[in-house]
Formats: structure tokens, C-alpha cells, sequence
């Protein structure tokens, strides 16, 4: 990140980070595609959000894990000059390793004392193929890592629920569950542009209603009522729920 002398004084990065499956069986049934049709149809909107307030400039990575982790982006990219690239599926789901790896990026530096809480989006179609709780307790022993609005997208009937629980790591908000390619990208654009328009608007409150699944509704679920405080979300709603799909909602399913 540039310093700031005669820029704007009131902006603040906010990174933003998908954590993606692309082991194996992201091959089956179309999933792999279905994840980067989603994304790339989700970063115009997320662009529209990031637009709407200037005090946040949002930084946008992607990691990736299959047999390993690795970047798929080197660099932080900021969003109005990021471009999605593909990705290609093989492999097993080492996703211990991509939480270790998401931790070595939650450290002061690479991550400035002044940021905005980051929005770490996990995305996956199995079970972890490694230490799992290793590499959850690696990013958990960071104060980003801990201050991270945590969220996760499970795809297909093989996701491991439970697991996506532990990384969000709050009760009060539940896994999303995708059973089609249209309730992934809904839920992928909600995770990327209504989280991100909360993360990035501090003073915002959301009111929160359990609300039926309708085209519109997914379109915008609602959030938790958020408050921030001290570079930290507070859930102040008890209860709330997030609308999802089951497999009868669409022909096209996982």
C-alpha cells in the first residue's frame, strides 16, 4: 500500500479474500465452472458497493488450495483494477494449509495497523484432506485473523457443514449451502456485496428479518443488525436467519 502524503486521509484498506476450493472434485458437475462464472459476475456489483463510500479502498486476493495452497494473485489487487482468471481444478483439499497460509497474511506487516476489518470468504465442496484445526488455530493466533468477518459457502451435499462452522466461528451466523449454480452465485454475490458494503460503512445498522426465499430476497438477504467498534464487528441482533436453497428450488442441481 502506497502512502498517503496529498491523498485521501480518511480511506483505509479493507482486503477482501476468497479462499477457494479447487481440489478434484471441483471438476464434477460443472462446479468449477459455476465458481468462476459467480465471481466473475459478482465484481461489477462489488465495484458499484465499493463506490458508494470512498473511506474504504478494498483490495481483493484470491487463495486457492487443492494438493497445497498457493496465491492465486501474488499481490493484493485493488478492485477497480481487478480481473479474474479462472481457475482449474485437480488435486486433494488441503485446506489446513490454505488457513495456515491466510494466517501468514493476517500479520503486521503484511497488514497495516489502520485497516478495516478483512472479509475472508471460504468456499468449498468437501471435507479438509489435512490438519484442518492446525491451520484454523494458526489464523486464529492473529488479531487479523480473529478481527475477520468469516464467512463460508459450502457446494454441493458434500461440504462439510461443521467444519465451515469453525472457521465462521460464531453461531450466530451459519454456513450458506449452494445446491445449484444459482444459488451459489445469489450467495456469492451476497457474501461479496452486502458484507462488503457493511464492513466498509462502520456506523451502518442493518435490521434483520427472517425472510422467505424469494428471487428477490436472495438478491439481498438481510444481515445481522452490525456495529463496529474498535476495528471490530459486533453482532448485535440475536437471531437472524439468511435465506437458503434446498435441491427442489432448482432443475439445474449438486
Amino acid at each position: 500500500m502506497a502512502k498517503r502524503p496529498g491523498g485521501k486521509l480518511s480511506s483505509r484498506p479493507l482486503h477482501f479474500v476468497w479462499l477457494a476450493d479447487v481440489s478434484g472434485s471441483m471438476n464434477q458437475d460443472g462446479k468449477i465452472q459455476a465458481l468462476n462464472n459467480a465471481i466473475r459476475e459478482v465484481i461489477p456489483h462489488m465495484r458499484e458497493v465499493a463506490s458508494e463510500n470512498p473511506n474504504a479502498d478494498v483490495l481483493v486476493r484470491v487463495l486457492t488450495f487443492s494438493t497445497g495452497a498457493r496465491w492465486h494473485f501474488p499481490e493484493p489487487v485493488p478492485l477497480e483494477k481487478f480481473e479474474w482468471k479462472d481457475l482449474k481444478a485437480e488435486g486433494i483439499t488441503d485446506m489446513g494449509k490454505a488457513l495456515s497460509l491466510m494466517a501468514e497474511s493476517m500479520k503486521v506487516p503484511p497488514m497495516e495497523n489502520r485497516a478495516l476489518p478483512p472479509v475472508l470468504v471460504l468456499i468449498t465442496d468437501g471435507l479438509p484432506s489435512d490438519d484442518f484445526e492446525s491451520g484454523l488455530r494458526e489464523l486464529m493466533a492473529e488479531p487479523w485473523g480473529q478481527k475477520a468477518v468469516r464467512l463460508a459457502v459450502g457446494i454441493g451435499t458434500d461440504a462439510d457443514m461443521d467444519v465451515l462452522q469453525k472457521f465462521i466461528g460464531n453461531p450466530k451466523i451459519k454456513p450458506l449451502s449452494a445446491n445449484s449454480p444459482e444459488s451459489l452465485v445469489q450467495f456469492i454475490k451476497w457474501a461479496s456485496t452486502v458484507v462488503l458494503k457493511e464492513v466498509s460503512s462502520p456506523r451502518s445498522i442493518v435490521k434483520t428479518e427472517a425472510l422467505p426465499v424469494t428471487e428477490e430476497n436472495l438478491s439481498s438477504p438481510t444481515l445481522p443488525k452490525i456495529e463496529m467498534t474498535n476495528n471490530e464487528p459486533t453482532i448485535l441482533e440475536p437471531d437472524f436467519v439468511i435465506p437458503t436453497l434446498s435441491s427442489d428450488d432448482s432443475l439445474d442441481t449438486w
